[in-house]
């Protein structure tokens, strides 16, 4: 079965604004939407990478979109939430042996990929298994308005519900790979096996559900055995719930992630031959600090909140929904207010810009925000009365600074 093409691009819209005159400007001029630094879509990100296994295994239908990738009979990829390529290498005492690997990845390029935008799990695990950027696969967020409900949608809890093969047509690469007989498998926690999100990402071939991140291991060498072709997927949570409950500089952190690099050795130790394993993550993390100055509360800023219907996505990476006819009145007070420390955008403006890949599907379009808000500097737009446990979170992740966007591609091959 052949991968599909997405559909052709939704018009792109007008180009970004030119500012007043400086002279009669009362604010400092707003970051531009084109200064974001965008995901390397289609040679370097994160939904270039199974694509491109898949490609050197001879699947029908897929792409070597990483050029510095040498195919292998066996691939695995283990990914690791919320393990950034920044934060690896900044902790070389705890992760010595993924720290040792950063030199070889991306093929020996010493490189990392990038994550897409937004930067956040379901997004990104989106992005992995359909090999497809946001724009097209349409799970742009961490929650968006569902465009038949008018509602804002969980996409990580999947609440409230909708099919979800409405939501997310294309095939994953997993069961494009099965269809020409390749080996597929996923290894992770029983809990995902029947989730909305892992029937639209990563379905396909077997799923293997195992409780300890030791056990994972253990199986997923053995489920890359299994075949002469294999294309085996398995997947660490903890250390993202540790840097979201207590940061990236706590304790409990790193003892996660000292846990973490003894998974990726244990596993790489296993390899059968003809096997190349792939250490990758869904995005990095930063730690916000608790004070007015770094954490801007929607539910207490009237001018923020004015003419918004519904604040979706997350404190990093906001998709702001206008009552119907606000949507400039919205977008150039979010500017004025937040564009020293955001890239602010229209919808057409980041369409435009490609922060979503370089097409969006006609489905997804009306899932993205009016306006849409990717912060550059330490600060989170949080709502404190709406999003209760999410704005008490101390790391956080979603925009497209390095810190949040680089994610590794380690390298080990037996």
């Amino acid at each position: 079965m052949a991968h599909p093409s997405p559909p052709a691009a939704h018009d792109r819209g007008r180009s970004a604004p030119t500012p007043p005159d400086s002279a009669t400007w009362d604010h400092p001029e707003p970051l531009a939407v084109e200064s974001a630094p965008v995901p390397e879509y289609g040679s370097g990100s994160l939904a270039d990478l199974l694509p491109t296994l898949a490609a050197g295994m001879g699947v029908p239908g897929t792409t070597a979109a990483i050029p510095e990738l040498t195919p292998a009979d066996r691939n695995c990829v283990f990914l690791i939430d919320g393990l950034g390529w920044e934060q690896i290498k900044d902790h070389a005492d705890e992760a010595p042996y993924l720290h040792a690997l950063l030199g070889g990845s991306r093929g020996g390029t010493g490189r990392p990929l990038t994550a897409g935008y937004p930067a956040t799990t379901a997004t990104s695990l989106a992005s992995v298994g359909t090999g497809l950027p946001p724009g097209a696969h349409g799970l742009p967020g961490y929650t968006v308005r569902n465009p038949a409900t008018g509602e804002l949608m969980n996409q990580l809890r999947w609440q409230p519900w909708t099919k979800p093969r409405a939501w997310q047509p294309y095939p994953t690469i997993f069961q494009l790979a099965q269809d020409a007989g390749v080996h597929a498998a996923q290894v992770s926690s029983p809990t995902f096996q029947n989730t909305p999100l892992t029937k639209v990402a990563l379905s396909g071939g077997t799923f293997h559900g195992r409780l300890t991140g030791e056990e994972r291991m253990d199986l997923a060498a053995e489920q890359l055995a299994a075949g002469d072709r294999s294309l085996v997927y398995t997947y660490y949570a903890e250390l993202d719930g540790a840097g979201h409950r207590y940061g990236i500089a706590s304790d409990t952190w790193r003892g996660q992630l000292m846990y973490v690099d003894r998974l990726v050795q244990r596993l790489a130790d296993q390899l059968p031959p003809r096997s190349a394993l792939y250490v990758t993550a869904d995005h990095g993390m930063i730690d916000v600090p608790f004070d007015e100055e770094h954490r801007i509360d929607f539910d207490a800023d009237w001018e923020l909140r004015a003419g918004v219907a519904l604040l979706g996505g997350e404190g990093r990476a906001r998709h702001v929904y206008a009552v119907p006819g606000a949507e400039n009145d919205v977008l150039t007070c979010w500017r004025e207010v937040l564009g020293e420390q955001f890239w602010v955008a229209s919808r057409d403006e980041a369409i435009a810009a490609g922060w979503f890949g370089p097409h969006v599907d006609e489905r997804v379009h009306d899932r993205l925000g009016d306006v849409i808000a990717a912060a550059r500097d330490d600060v989170l737009i949080i709502a404190s009365e709406r999003e209760p446990k999410e704005s008490a979170m101390v790391g956080n992740h979603g925009s497209m600074t390095p810190a949040e966007q680089f994610v590794p591609l380690l390298e080990v091959r037996s």
